[in-house]
């Protein structure tokens, strides 16, 4: 029998109890959090020894061209509060700390605001300095302050696990209905904040295919050749003369590269978006190590985890806990370099100083005979 089409009402309905129910995707937007919190804490340490050409009182974009930039683009960096350089040092340790805890899940409600200000900050301070990798982590920081990423795979779900059944239970109606709100607003924007990343991720991959589309030398299959022969993105110059010897793989390369993305918004419904997001891995991968883009490279590869679901991070948890219980058990029954214990083809007997263990001296039974009379 035909089903009858959904009316408005019903569509509504629907829409309404997504929103509000439960809130998505969990798994998806925790390893957003770990993902981005240890991304921007690598950059950090990585550019510590250049912190202060960069960001610091001796960086030549000076606090003034800063100030200039604000008065146009509205924006404000807590770095250009002052000229100190203890000062400098005291907000980058705050930033290497928040984003260590924002990665550890710890009081994320809070920290996800100062991971985000801290990001910010940082951005706006030198906005010329760095590769661009930083733009999306910017942007996800503040869409992440929307979600509930600290409820799984954190030091608050443990904390909350632990003293889940805490509380006299005791509640008024007032108190109820507070609660219930709270739970339905937390939901909401959970659930707003997960659409807005997904939709900034499609948004990202179609313009930038779109983008490719119309230029010559992605039409023709070249493009590749001349992004390998930049000068400022080569850090392995033998590396990438070898690559650039494959003619005929970089072009399919280049228009498969087009393909991916201006296609992505249009699979992410079904089974055919595991080998899309399969060979954007890979394609991000090779940007890291070709053209030396390690930031964004990461950004863009944490970003596509939102679309993979909470089955799939289940799957993937029992799959390494049973490597590590298999793991654990071999090493518990054969210590390395110890011999495996030889089982004996015949039972101990017992000897001058007395029997041996008793699942050994312990006499076989013998079935009984029927006696002839």
């Amino acid at each position: 029998m035909a089903t009858e089409p959904l009316s408005a009402r019903d569509r509504g309905r629907r829409l309404y109890a997504l929103l509000t129910e439960r809130p998505i995707s969990l798994y998806a937007t925790a390893m957003l959090r770990i993902g981005y919190g240890l991304l921007y804490l690598g950059f950090l340490l990585r550019e510590f020894p250049h912190r202060d050409e960069i960001w610091g009182p001796g960086s030549p974009w000076t606090p003034e061209l800063a100030a200039q930039l604000y008065e146009q683009t509205g924006w404000a960096s807590i770095l250009a509060l002052s000229d100190s350089r203890t000062y400098f040092e005291l907000c980058y340790a705050l930033a290497v700390i928040t984003s260590a805890l924002f990665a550890l899940g710890w009081r994320t409600r809070a920290v996800s605001v100062l991971f985000a200000l801290v990001v910010a900050s940082f951005h706006s301070r030198s906005i010329f300095m760095t590769d661009g990798g930083d733009n999306l982590i910017l942007l996800m920081a503040f869409y992440l302050v929307l979600t509930a990423c600290g409820r799984r795979w954190s030091l608050d779900a443990r904390r909350a696990a632990r003293h889940g059944g805490a509380g006299d239970g005791s509640t008024t109606a007032r108190t109820g209905q507070l609660r219930y709100a709270r739970t339905m607003l937390v939901t909401v924007l959970h659930n707003c904040g997960l659409i807005v990343i997904a939709v900034q991720v499609c948004f990202l991959y179609g313009s930038a295919g779109l983008y490719k589309v119309q230029g010559g030398t992605w039409g023709s299959g070249t493009a590749m050749h001349y992004v390998l022969n930049l000068d400022l993105f080569r850090p392995w110059p033998a590396l990438s003369q070898i690559a650039d010897e494959q003619t005929m793989l970089l072009a399919i390369t280049g228009y498969a590269t087009v393909l991916l993305q201006v296609a992505f918004p249009f699979v992410l419904f079904g089974r055919l978006k595991y080998p899309v997001l399969t060979a954007l891995l890979g394609m991000h991968i090779g940007i890291a190590v070709l053209m030396g883009l390690p930031l964004f490279s990461g950004a863009m590869i944490v970003a596509d985890l939102v679309f993979l679901p909470d089955r799939f991070y289940l799957a993937l948890r029992r799959l390494c806990g049973r490597a590590a219980r298999r793991a654990r058990l071999g090493k518990t029954t054969r210590p390395p370099g110890k011999a495996l214990p030889t089982t004996p083809l015949l039972p101990q007997q017992g000897g001058a100083d007395g029997p041996a263990d008793s699942r050994h001296t312990a006499e076989p039974r013998v079935p009984p005979t029927r006696r002839v009379r």
